[in-house]
């Protein structure tokens, strides 16, 4: 039986994998994690093909050149990988290792839960630090209202970002796929900003991390609304802050997570933020609820995404099973 023949299966054990091993600091002081390998790519194309030289005509096609590179990498590398494992002994365990790699669920909850941690034992100055390693605005300007909003909004788009999209990549195109994904998902991490350096040369990356998040985001966005129960939430606010306010983002995917966990929590989210050397003035999502936003909502925005974590697993069985039936 060919590996994709039972890729559903195999997507499951890479969930479970992540949740319990996750990205294991040990093996990664020495080894260097893929997406470090995709970033050094990323690095050596942004030195050749956005020169300060270059028009800005000249750094858009540099940077379309990039994406098309990047993308076609992510789907000969995924092939090749493939194309190994089905022809080694254990090669679906390989390919469940792989998955695994490139999902976040455990670090991403590791990463919020130390937000919360640090504000509970560090206090304001413990926060500040703990979500500097999260978010890129200045966290100095942050009280611990904005420190929480800051790792919950984080915890959701992430969740989409870092966990539903590669699920959702692999389940569609397997490790093609889920390669692909990374490697236009981390090049927007990189170069996909508005600012002189990178609003020509990361425009196409931008757009289409933006195009291939779009089934991700709505996914996350409905996960969260239907876990909303668990933090004493409800599914109709968090849908309804969803059609309500997801457009207010600047992002066209980000705004639906985000938008779920606001109506899930009953908290304002998105909103003013600062960041270095420059300040959003985005409009609040779910603007009646409350912006005095605490470590205990952090732990509430963290039941929310264990349980949308789970509701995305149950739905990938029952595919499984159906498919196993057809």
């Amino acid at each position: 039986m060919l590996i994709y023949d039972h890729a559903l299966w195999l997507l499951l054990a890479a969930l479970l994998l992540d949740a319990i091993i996750g990205d294991p600091d040990w093996l990664w002081r020495r080894l260097q994690h893929p997406v470090v390998w995709i970033g050094r790519v990323i690095s050596a194309l942004d030195a050749q093909l956005n020169k300060s030289s270059f028009s800005p005509s000249q750094r858009r096609l540099g940077g379309l050149v990039s994406l098309v590179f990047l993308l076609i990498g992510g789907l000969l590398a995924g092939a090749g990988l493939h194309f190994v494992c089905e022809r080694i002994p254990f090669g679906d365990i390989l390919v469940v290792v792989i998955a695994a790699v490139f999902i976040a669920q455990k670090s991403l909850y590791l990463h919020v839960a130390a937000v919360r941690d640090g504000l509970v034992s560090g206090g304001l100055e413990g926060g500040r630090r703990a979500v500097s390693m999260i978010v890129g605005r200045d966290p100095n300007q942050l009280d611990e209202a904005g420190v929480s909003r800051a790792a919950i909004e984080s915890c959701s788009e992430n969740f989409s970002d870092g966990v539903v999209a590669p699920v959702f990549w692999f389940a569609v195109l397997g490790l093609p796929g889920l390669l692909a994904y990374k490697a236009v998902n981390t090049a927007d991490s990189m170069i996909g900003h508005k600012n002189e350096k990178y609003s020509d040369f990361g425009w196409a990356s931008a757009r289409f991390d933006d195009l291939i998040n779009l089934p991700a985001s709505r996914l996350s966005g409905l996960f969260i609304a239907l876990s909303a129960p668990i933090a004493s939430g409800s599914i109709k606010n968090s849908l309804s802050c969803i059609l309500k306010d997801s457009g207010q983002h600047r992002s066209p995917n980000a705004g639906w997570p985000e938008a779920a966990m606001a109506g899930a929590l009953n908290l304002a989210l998105a909103g003013p933020r600062v960041y270095p050397g420059y300040t959003v003035e985005d409009p609040y999502m779910n603007p009646s609820g409350r912006k005095a936003a605490s470590a205990h909502d952090i732990s509430r925005a963290l039941l929310v995404i264990v349980s949308a974590s789970c509701i995305q697993g149950l739905l990938i069985a029952v595919l499984a099973i159906a498919f196993l039936t057809m």
